[in-house]
């Protein structure tokens, strides 16, 4: 495996091809990661839809790390991944600048992609019963989450998010990385934090069944979380490992 000095000369280098794809380009593959992680947004909910037992959760929080696989094993552009450009703009291979538009468009991306397959899951008739009762409780749940509770929920996950984007970096082999990428991320699903692009997806398939949430009550919690994903993704740990394996 890479050492953790030689993963944080990659995510310098990550960083600096994320930061120079074309819009279109950006904007294409946010939509696809929008979509990946909402499948596995989709499997937690089902998973979960008769009851909510700890059983039930690990179960969903098993199969929701399929979606960070297919982003970084597969190829596309998340937000909350990407907040580990702050590793080059610290080493100055990039300008804030460059890094803003990047996280821009790609959070746009993941934004479309996200509500898209929300209003296909929508429309596809699998959401009845449990599951649509499931559907609507989660979406309304996070709407009404208080700012700070969401915040710090954003930051703890985020922690968990780039570490797995990190870990993955330190193994050559795709087996390896599957793992890395499945045990953290089952982590932050089964302890309950809070994911942006995740939210995107369960809150849209929630109103699309016919939550009690409005467009307002979307952004109230898309707005704390994403602060606690910048906070926990692009500051806490990019800060550390720069100060420890940086220059």
């Amino acid at each position: 495996m890479n050492t953790p000095k030689d993963i944080l000369a990659i995510w310098i280098q990550n960083g600096k091809n994320k930061a120079s794809l074309p819009i279109l380009k950006m904007f294409l593959l946010g939509i696809l990661a929008g979509i990946y992680i909402g499948f596995g947004c989709h499997v937690f909910t089902l998973a979960t839809a008769s009851d909510a037992t700890a059983a039930s959760k690990l179960i969903g929080a098993a199969l929701f790390p399929v979606g960070l696989m297919l982003v970084i094993l597969c190829g596309a552009e998340l937000f909350t991944g990407n907040n580990l450009m702050t590793l080059a703009l610290f080493d100055k291979q990039i300008t804030p600048r460059e890094m803003l538009k990047n996280w821009v468009v790609v959070y746009l991306g993941n934004f479309c992609g996200s509500v898209l397959l929300a209003f296909l899951l929508a429309k596809s008739g699998l959401f009845t019963g449990d599951a649509l009762t499931r559907a609507v409780s989660l979406a309304e749940g996070k709407a009404s989450m208080p700012f700070m509770s969401a915040v710090i929920r954003g930051i703890l996950c985020n922690i968990l998010v780039v570490l797995a984007c990190w870990f993955q970096a330190g193994s050559k082999d795709l087996t390896g990385k599957i793992l890395a990428i499945w045990f953290p991320i089952m982590l932050f699903v089964f302890a309950g934090f809070e994911h942006s692009v995740a939210n995107m997806t369960y809150i849209p398939l929630g109103m699309f069944l016919g939550a009690d949430v409005s467009i307002a009550g979307l952004f109230a919690n898309l707005i704390p979380v994403t602060i606690g994903n910048l906070i926990g993704g692009a500051l806490f740990i990019p800060v550390i490992y720069t100060l420890v394996y940086g220059k």
